[in-house]
């Protein structure tokens, strides 16, 4: 079953700001079959992708004047009420990117950095209501936050999305696989409850450089493909660059890569019957 229909609370929408639009419709296109719409005018020339038909991310250029964090990808979590949900974003201690800005009748969005520094979007669905599949070659697979202070993220989005956290990390056992502090975030119905997302204990990559110095936390995006030495090879052929070849885990195949501007990506495939 891949049709997916994000629960309030859980990741539903991804989209990349890009120095370079037409290289980015070009290089996901190449990477992961994504078929580019034109651009939307009335939204700042704002551009959907779009593969087995449906809409699966979104590209656009720097707001005028840039002086943004450079070619990222960004992930949004769904809301009922995008005002609500940002007021209690900000009570519990995220700074305010974007306020609440209607896209006509497609929904509305809003974007915060949470309290321990990692960007987020909140979209409200009104006719747009995010990617409709997940886990199939060309969809989002998994998104994870690496976090500076993974206490204070599990408050932050606990307090505000209502998220229920179950710890999967190794818990420091010599010899297990994957970080020591490890919640995957499961959101849905009781008694229907469905792991999206994680967050992940990151202190220890960012004070031993891996991220470079000053990088805040993040979130980042997983992107399903059916076998990662070939997708490894498209990224590759299509002008970017292999951060981390990808390994077996108990979690599925993953790898990491930046497109050619820069922006960082995860290809996956998710593990057997998930």
């Amino acid at each position: 079953m891949t049709e997916y229909t994000a629960p309030v609370g859980a990741p539903v929408w991804i989209d990349l700001m890009s120095s370079d639009v037409d290289a980015a419709v070009r290089f996901y296109g190449a990477v992961f079959g994504w078929e580019a719409e034109p651009p939307d005018e009335e939204h700042g020339g704002y551009r959907n992708f779009r593969v087995n038909g449906n809409r699966v991310a979104g590209v656009m250029a720097p707001p005028d004047g840039g002086g943004g964090p450079g070619d990222v990808w960004s992930m949004y979590l769904r809301c009922t009420d995008a005002k609500a949900s940002l007021a209690a974003a900000t009570a519990a201690g995220a700074s305010v990117v974007v306020p609440v800005v209607p896209v006509g009748d497609l929904g509305r969005f809003a974007f915060v950095i949470d309290p321990v520094g990692a960007a987020v979007g909140l979209w409200e669905p009104g006719a747009h209501p995010g990617f409709v599949e997940r886990g199939v070659p060309g969809t989002p697979y998994w998104f994870d936050c690496m976090s500076r202070s993974y206490d204070a993220s599990k408050a932050f989005y606990r307090s505000v999305f209502g998220w229920e956290l179950e710890e999967i990390g190794s818990g420091g056992k010599p010899g297990s696989f994957g970080p020591d502090r490890y919640s995957q975030v499961l959101v849905g119905a009781d008694g229907a409850k469905d792991g999206v997302a994680g967050i992940m204990d990151a202190a220890p990559l960012f004070d031993s450089g891996v991220f470079g110095d000053g990088t805040p936390s993040f979130w980042q995006v997983y992107i399903t493909v059916e076998d990662t030495d070939a997708a490894a090879e498209r990224i590759t052929a299509a002008g970017g660059q292999i951060i981390r070849p990808a390994e077996s885990t108990p979690w599925g195949t993953m790898g990491s890569a930046t497109d050619p501007g820069g922006a960082v990506f995860l290809f996956a495939t998710p593990p057997d019957g998930r």
